[in-house]
């Protein structure tokens, strides 16, 4: 898998603007997914906004609408979003694998591999103030550390980007499809929603 890599941190790293990084993914056939997949599902949402949301991949809803998030893991977002006060046009929200993996499944570490150098020349390209890594997949593959979602979440961590001068305040929380599945852990969601709210209002440490 190591030429695909290569070739895909090529192509990112020549993108200057996003529209040409969608471009670069979509003229990509280094990653397996994009064969079977049918729609590359790139962001949705403001990129001047300051705060970027990188989930896991596309499900079925997003793989037909082409737009991440839409499905009831994207609607359950929606509502968390609306609860600080945040919509759609105050985010822009992405996804670690632009692919729908088939029947849903875990991306396996390969297609992670290929699909990383795209996602963090768009951060670097989008040069967000926060970061906001939704479920474990993204977490683990952007941070590098292995613990368990429920450990790593509620706490910032600084993110070394590519391309970026400064490290970004990055914030593991639930995904919410995990959230669908086990309503009882809502209430740590809503805590790292309100130390979101915090950090964007200047009134909390993103340390």
């Amino acid at each position: 898998m190591a030429a695909p890599v290569a070739r895909a941190q090529a192509l990112a790293d020549g993108a200057a603007t996003r529209e040409a990084l969608r471009a670069a993914l979509a003229g990509f056939d280094g990653c397996p997914l994009a064969a079977t997949a049918t729609n590359l599902v790139f962001d949705d949402g403001n990129p001047d906004s300051g705060l970027m949301l990188i989930g896991e991949g596309p499900g079925a809803e997003e793989d037909r609408a082409g737009k991440p998030f839409v499905g009831p893991s994207g609607q359950l977002l929606d509502r968390m979003l609306a609860s600080i006060g945040l919509d759609r046009t105050k985010v822009l929200i992405t996804n670690l694998i632009p692919w729908r993996p088939p029947g849903n499944r875990n991306p396996t570490d390969a297609e992670i591999a290929v699909c990383l150098p795209f996602l963090r020349r768009h951060i670097a390209l989008v040069r967000p103030r926060h970061l906001v890594l939704l479920g474990a997949l993204a977490t683990h593959a952007l941070t590098g550390d292995k613990a368990g979602i429920r450990r790593m979440r509620g706490k910032w961590v600084k993110l070394t980007v590519p391309g970026l001068d400064t490290p970004v305040p990055a914030l593991p929380m639930l995904h919410p499809a995990y959230l669908l599945r086990t309503p009882g852990a809502k209430r740590d969601a809503w805590a790292d929603l309100r130390l979101l709210r915090r950090a964007l209002d200047g009134a909390g440490s993103a340390r």
